[in-house]
């Protein structure tokens, strides 16, 4: 076995259970990304491009939904389903151009939560972006500007659908022309980052069956949390909704869709984990047994896996700038880089993500540290400490850069992005068909004091 297999297996690259089939390393140590016949090393890229970076890779994307997309389709077409899949994107997940138009392409639908992500829509479709038959998901509060928004779209025939939160939205869509989702608040709670005691967004179960007769109430939807640690929690709340969906197609006849949100998790941490795959399976099976045994028809199918499509898109790295020892502890050092986890990675700090960070040189080296790492702004909570676990890199050199990456940093962590420190944000790169494409410039100084009212000429 070469040492190349050995170090590639230790930093758990080219496994798809990890999401990682894509990555490698070189000979000499060196991350590198392989899309078809190219191959970007990440290695090369921060030596050009600098530090911090991101690098978005639209090829995982597309890949990714593909799969997705296929592994519904085939399990429904396997146990004689009828009733449709559709993949929604849910915007916030990332808003960036260039994770929804690779998306778009592949043929997802949209799903947003706000007026401002609706309107980007309208931008897309006012420019043709993509094809007639892309039907949008609104959730999120519906504010006036949000449901004017939803009219003027209507009235241009896009395939658009408020979904129904709570009471007073139903006042507001009882007369709306086109069709209607509603949200229910299920009973179930998911082993998951984002559970609530309380919801605050959907009906109960007994007040959606207590609503009149609706012609135009479609599809019922439920979103039970962020980050799903466990299969059973993806298919228990499946279970209670499919009981109500049946019920309610009693009473509602026009219902023909089950949306199930999203949840789905991505493997950040290194063990087994729940598979698209056999989660699709399992979900079909259990639709059509119920739909079979209640004698109504297969709903069709919605899904809205953001995360799990668009995480392992984008990679973070970091250059790591002073060493500093730690006594007693599980690491023996903090790694201080050039970067902020507070800033860049929010989720490290607000619901103490683990993360899966890998070299990006000296990969293949066997004089490794246990280490911390810490932010370079000035606050304590600035910091990655593998949940006080620890984290495995090289021992630093004397006169040769340290860079690591942060795998599956594609998901939320830009629109939650901030200026803690007033630091700037990470260059970001676009690695496609074998060409990079710089998306956004790093910041200067100059451009961050302008974010916070500090012109050119004013003291």
């Amino acid at each position: 076995m070469t040492a190349k297999k050995n170090w590639k297996r230790f930093w758990k690259l080219g496994v798809e259970e990890f999401n990682t089939q894509f990555f490698d390393i070189t000979r000499d140590g060196e991350l590198t990304v392989r899309e078809g016949n190219y191959i970007y090393n990440l290695n090369d890229l921060v030596k050009k491009y600098g530090s911090p970076l991101e690098v978005v890779f639209p090829f995982i994307l597309e890949e990714r939904l593909e799969d997705l997309q296929d592994y519904f389709r085939a399990y429904m077409k396997i146990q004689g389903y009828k009733g449709k899949f559709f993949y929604h994107y849910p915007m916030k997940v990332n808003q960036n151009k260039e994770f929804v138009m690779p998306l778009i392409s592949e043929g997802a639908h949209m799903e947003v939560g706000s007026v401002n992500e609706l309107w980007l829509v309208k931008k897309l479709w006012e420019g043709e972006k993509f094809h007639a038959k892309l039907r949008v998901l609104c959730n999120g509060p519906k504010t006036d500007a949000y449901l004017k928004l939803v009219d003027e779209l209507r009235s241009k025939d896009l395939a658009i659908m408020p979904i129904i939160e709570d009471e007073h939205e139903l006042d507001k869509l009882y007369k709306y022309k086109g069709d209607v989702g509603i949200r229910v608040n299920l009973d179930t709670k998911a082993d998951t980052h984002w559970d609530k005691k309380i919801d605050r967004f959907g009906l109960t179960a007994k007040q959606i069956l207590a609503l009149p007769r609706m012609k135009n109430l479609k599809l019922l939807h439920y979103h039970i949390g962020s980050q799903i640690v466990t299969a059973g929690s993806v298919i228990k709340p499946v279970e209670e909704a499919m009981d109500l969906y049946i019920k309610l197609s009693k009473i509602q006849p026009g219902l023909d869709t089950l949306d199930i949100g999203g949840g789905f998790g991505v493997p950040y941490e290194k063990k087994p984990f729940y598979t698209a795959k056999e989660i699709s399976e399992r979900i079909v099976k259990l639709l059509k047994k119920m739909s079979d045994e209640a004698g109504i028809r297969h709903p069709n199918l919605v899904v809205e896996w953001g995360r799990y499509v668009v995480a392992p898109a984008q990679v973070t790295i970091y250059n790591v700038i002073a060493e500093k020892p730690i006594p007693k502890a599980n690491a023996k050092s903090w790694y201080v880089i050039d970067g902020s986890f507070m800033n860049d990675l929010l989720d490290t700090w607000a619901i103490h993500q683990k993360w899966h960070v890998v070299p990006v040189n000296n990969a293949n080296t066997r004089d490794l540290k246990s280490v911390w790492l810490a932010g370079s702004s000035c606050d304590s909570d600035d910091k990655y400490t593998a949940g006080g676990n620890y984290i495995l890199l090289p021992k630093l050199r004397e006169g040769e850069p340290q860079h690591f990456a942060v795998l599956d940093s594609g998901a939320y962590q830009d629109a939650l992005a901030s200026h803690h420190c007033l630091l700037s944000s990470p260059a970001k790169l676009i690695a496609q068909d074998g060409t990079i494409k710089i998306a956004r410039k790093r910041e200067s100084s100059e451009m961050v004091g302008k974010l916070f009212g500090w012109g050119n000429g004013e003291h």
